[in-house]
């Protein structure tokens, strides 16, 4: 991903502020949290994500949000391996089991998607540490755009 713009400036649409330099890549915001992608090819990937001090929440685990982001990401970049790069997608439904907290380290997510049926992507993933501890488990349905089927 290239930046053309300071990561504070607000966002105007219409103006290119980034580039991603490819079809699967990290966004700013993927960025930001530090989000890498390992693997993403039939409808598989593999990110990885550290767990920084700026992922933690009040009581120092690592933030759900960050690790409900990496595994929505993780479907996401499974989902595009399948299609035409400039598809337009999105989530629609996702629900995430929280199993154990994160207190440190580096955070993998192995995600995988059936689909489509009709313009729908059904995805999982499953977080885990670097000792293959169990964190989360997460489903999500992806929508392709209907001008895009």
């Amino acid at each position: 991903m290239k930046l053309l713009a300071d990561l504070e400036t607000p966002r105007q649409p219409g103006l290119t502020q980034f580039e991603l330099e490819g079809w699967i890549d990290c966004s700013p915001f993927e960025t930001l949290l530090g989000m890498r992608i390992e693997q993403a090819s039939e409808g598989q990937a593999l990110l990885t994500m550290p767990f920084n001090v700026k992922l933690a929440n009040g009581g120092g685990v690592m933030h759900g949000g960050a690790m409900t982001t990496l595994a929505d990401t993780a479907v996401a970049m499974a989902i595009k391996s399948m299609l035409a790069p400039g598809t337009v997608f999105a989530t629609t439904r996702l629900t995430m089991e929280f199993i154990a907290p994160v207190l440190a380290g580096q955070v993998t997510a192995q995600a995988r998607v059936r689909g489509p049926e009709d313009r729908l992507y059904h995805g999982e993933c499953e977080l885990s540490g670097e000792k293959d501890e169990l964190y989360a488990r997460f489903r999500s349905v992806f929508q392709v755009a209907r001008s895009q089927k």
